[in-house]
């Protein structure tokens, strides 16, 4: 079975993560495929809107933690080609089609979208924080949402559909089995726009969207190594396991008391 499928109907270009039996955690296969999808989008010359979306209960679990065990990949194994998605290098709108549980990772691919339809039985969760990593630093909600739902997400705590849309981070609400439909009328109405109009609003909207500075990005990769690695392996022994994890905290206890502060 193919970890993932794409559709062209017209200029629309649906892809379609599709491991549903581990709500489509990203492991090495599914990554690649993604950039490769991603690169084709990007290049062609006749493909205009994507509709991301994926198969079953799950949009995307996030970091197929199995497989970084296995392989000690923290993040998981380097893919050799960039994806253009993730990089922020496509200047097509996309539309997230959020048909399930979008979780860790699987959130910050919903959060690199343009538009979302989301089923209104979706749920969400920024899951680093209970890995000990840091909860989402790097994702545009610390931005943009407002402190203290950012505080929420960063900390862990899961949101409904119905939450997400009342605090206007989803546009549209839908059953499951109609996200599809739903963002396919929204790309209609992107594709009934003047060409140059649709090009520029994206790439004028893109860049007056705050994002995270790369002295906050520096900080962040400081930060991690204040935290425990050993928590961060047992992490994801226990979530293999099926058990609570046994924390042991910081590696060096005076870490605690000595925080890195913005580099200006």
């Amino acid at each position: 079975m193919a970890v993932l499928e794409t559709e062209t109907r017209g200029q629309v270009f649906i892809v379609r993560m599709n491991r549903p039996e581990v709500l489509n955690a990203l492991n090495y296969e599914l990554r690649l495929k993604l950039a490769e999808a991603w690169t084709e989008f990007r290049e062609s010359r006749d493909l205009e809107v994507a509709i991301f979306t994926g198969t079953g209960r799950g949009f995307c679990a996030g970091e197929d933690m199995k497989e970084a065990l296995k392989d000690n990949t923290p993040g998981g194994r380097k893919i050799p080609i960039e994806d253009p998605f993730r990089a922020g290098k496509l200047e097509k709108p996309v539309i997230g089609a959020i048909n399930g549980f979008a979780m860790g990772g699987g959130f910050m691919l919903v959060e690199g979208t343009d538009l979302r339809v989301a089923a209104e039985t979706a749920v969400f969760e920024v899951s680093e924080a209970k890995r000990w990593l840091l909860g989402g630093y790097n994702h545009g909600h610390i931005a943009n949402l407002p402190y203290a739902v950012a505080m929420e997400m960063a900390f862990g705590f899961r949101f409904t559909a119905q939450r997400f849309y009342e605090i206007g981070f989803v546009n549209r609400l839908a059953p499951a089995d109609k996200v599809v439909d739903v963002a396919m009328e929204m790309a209609e109405h992107l594709l009934s726009l003047p060409p140059a109009s649709r090009v520029n609003t994206l790439h004028m909207m893109r860049r007056m969207r705050p994002s995270v500075t790369p002295a906050q990005a520096n900080l962040a990769a400081r930060l991690h190594e204040h935290g425990a690695k050993s928590d961060l392996i047992e992490s994801r022994a226990a979530f293999s396991e099926k058990r609570k994890p046994n924390w042991k905290g910081w590696d060096n206890p005076d870490d605690r008391f000595n925080l890195p502060d913005l580099e200006q």
